[in-house]
């Protein structure tokens, strides 16, 4: 199979770690000279030695000023602690640009199997409790045995430990709360990764194909085995075209990808037994397509329990983050739910990682949501947040709120000592005839549309090719109201202000001719016709109605009753499906319409259903799909969260 050659990591790490979009106009801003960090920092490099005997490579960059100690700010990573050579240096270290200026020693580690660090990678490594011997090892063990070694053996630290990442190091930053070290005083974990049968490659039992491209970087065996790489020995897939929605239409069912992964991997033996590729992630999610003991044991938010409440806690989340949105919310309520320590939450008007970049307008593709957001988040919050576990009082004081939460529909920051804000409650509407979205139940008529398999809903009309899509979260949902195959409902004109500040839960009563379907709901903020147009919007948009996807999820069928065990319907049976949308703060705005729509196609970001039911999706057959016409009840409704 043919791949991208020589796809460098450093491309590869941006894409994961940098929210990608369209270039704006004076966004980013230079604030550090490119040899800050030579000048001010001297770095090494290190081989800690885990409880297990395996040594995981980490770089550590201290201050040049010995005349006081530091504490020390860590992060795990699966995605390299390059540049590899003590001589060769980040530009910049550290969470932010305050916490690097002003002195702190900074720890970068490849975890067990990437990169220059030993031992067997598992991607979502299984926490193992009640551990009995040192042979038993998982992401809590090795943070814990690190923070020992770098607070005994590195020179001008002051005892204190904080560890921080994005994405998947932030899954390693929740993952260093559980059975923490002592020394571990503040995590912040920031979108971070919860559960993988609903972050990133699944979300509620439908597999994530727009993340088919990003299999590889998890999934393909180092040509040595375990043994240590510095260069990148993975490749990403070439789809030869900047059409992805026709790509994978014309690709058809998903065995028909299996070639993608099937590896020639030098000094190594066969890996892969008859049915299987030599990508072990592709494997797992074609052999594991429901919620069983594999998925069940990588989660982590089950794990939260252990947590120590030693440690305070600020977990950072996007609210438009295409990649991990369940994870942040879910770790934040379950950090809450079990411990009684120091634990906040801040989420902006971002998509993945966007909060890390200095910038002086803030967009999430199309949609401006003002200035110096994410530098008011580095400046005020994250700095002080470090500042006073690692170097000040550590007394909880700090001045910050439980909730530092961003309304996306009035564009400012609120403050809320609880979240979902109390006073918070729960308001019901329902799916009526003629596209009405009210607040009374308007009968039980049935509301039919054809999901025709040859011709699925895209999640955006842009025609590209991207290798983790982010863009679609806030893009004008115009294109798709105006198709036959997604039902809409729409409130009258607002008003007066109505915001939404907490969870959603569509309640669908459906029925379909075949016995599989997904079920997709959107919740959009319909803006006025006198809506002003911003400077970055794609030359063929105007704001002018512009219809803003302000949350959406998605649902297995299968699924409805239980992500272990799966079940057909019965064709033409009505039949409850209901579907949790995450968290939202947004105020539908005095002018603007609250709009839902509803469908059963969503390509390809998710991949396609067949409308009939198969064991395994992964495995099914052309023949297997089949247009159906689906139906929508006028009894369905969705129950919104509202700050009154």
């Amino acid at each position: 199979m043919k791949f991208v050659s020589k796809f460098t990591f450093l491309f590869v790490f941006a894409v994961l770690l940098i929210s990608c979009g369209k270039t704006t106009k004076k966004t980013e801003t230079a604030e550090v000279v490119d040899t800050y960090v030579q000048d001010n920092y001297t770095k090494k490099e290190v081989d800690i030695k885990m409880r297990d005997g395996a040594t995981l490579h980490t770089t550590i960059y201290s201050p040049k000023d010995k005349s006081k100690e530091y504490p020390i700010l860590m992060q795990r990573t699966p995605y390299s602690s390059r540049p590899y050579g003590e001589n060769e240096f980040r530009k910049q270290i550290g969470p932010n640009i305050n916490l690097m200026k002003e002195g702190n020693i900074i720890v970068y580690q490849d975890v067990r199997g990437r990169w220059l660090s030993e031992g067997h990678y598992e991607n979502m490594r299984a926490y193992i409790p009640n551990k009995t011997s040192n042979d038993q090892v998982d992401e809590s063990t090795d943070t814990y045995d690190t923070i020992d070694w770098l607070v005994n053996n590195v020179e001008n630290n002051n005892g204190n430990v904080g560890v921080w990442g994005i994405s998947y190091p932030g899954y390693y930053a929740t993952y260093a709360t559980i059975d923490a070290h002592p020394a571990l005083k503040a995590s912040s974990p920031q979108a971070c990764i919860g559960d993988f049968f609903f972050d990133d490659f699944h979300h509620n039992g439908a597999y994530l194909l727009s993340y088919f491209r990003a299999t590889s970087l998890f999934g393909t065996p180092r040509p040595n085995g375990d043994q240590p790489i510095d260069t990148a020995w993975y490749t990403l897939p070439d789809l030869k075209t900047e059409d992805q929605y026709q790509f994978f239409l014309d690709a058809g069912p998903l065995k028909n990808l299996n070639s993608f992964f099937e590896y020639d991997i030098k000094d190594q033996a066969s890996l892969a037994p008859d049915n299987m590729t030599d990508d072990f992630f592709w494997n797992e999610l074609k052999e594991h397509p429901n919620y069983d003991e594999l998925w069940q044991s990588r989660g982590l938010i089950q794990h939260l329990d252990k947590s120590k409440s030693h440690v305070a806690t600020m977990i950072v989340g996007g609210w438009f983050d295409a990649e991990d949105l369940y994870g942040p919310l879910e770790t934040y309520k379950n950090i809450e739910k079990h411990t009684e320590g120091y634990n906040t939450m801040v989420f902006g008007p971002w998509d993945h990682g966007r909060w890390a970049r200095r910038s002086e307008r803030n967009l999430v593709g199309n949609y401006y949501f003002g200035d110096s957001i994410s530098n008011f988040f580095q400046d005020k919050i994250e700095t002080k947040f470090f500042n006073h576990f690692l170097k000040g009082e550590a007394d909880g004081n700090t001045g910050l709120p439980e909730a530092y939460v961003y309304d996306s529909g009035r564009k400012e920051w609120k403050e809320y000592d609880a979240w979902p804000p109390k006073g918070a409650e729960k308001q019901r509407m329902y799916l009526s005839e003629n596209q009405k979205l009210t607040l009374e139940q308007k009968g039980t008529a049935g509301l039919q549309f054809v999901s025709d398999v040859k011709k699925p809903v895209p999640y955006s009309e842009d025609v590209k090719s991207v290798f983790t899509p982010r863009k679609y979260m806030t893009d004008d949902q115009r294109f798709a109201a105006r198709r036959s195959d997604v039902l809409v409902f729409e409130t009258e004109v607002m008003e007066e202000d109505f915001t939404l500040a907490g969870d959603i839960m569509a309640n669908l009563k459906v029925a379909t001719t075949g016995d599989a379907a997904d079920w997709i709901v959107k919740v959009i903020d319909v803006h006025p016709a006198d809506a002003e147009t911003n400077e970055e919007m794609q030359d063929h948009l105007k704001m002018s109605n512009y219809h803003l996807m302000v949350r959406s999820e998605v649902l297995r069928g299968r699924f409805r009753n239980s992500f272990s065990n799966p079940e057909p319907f019965t064709p033409n049976k009505k039949t409850d499906v209901n579907i949790k949308l995450q968290d939202v703060f947004h105020t539908i705005k005095k002018g603007h319409r609250l709009q839902i729509q509803v469908q059963s196609t969503w390509f390809p970001l998710i991949d396609l259903n067949p409308q009939t039911y198969v064991d395994n999706i992964f495995k099914a057959d052309e023949d297997d799909f089949k247009t159906q016409t689906h139906t929508v009840f006028t009894d369905s409704s969705l129950e919104f969260t509202v700050l009154q």
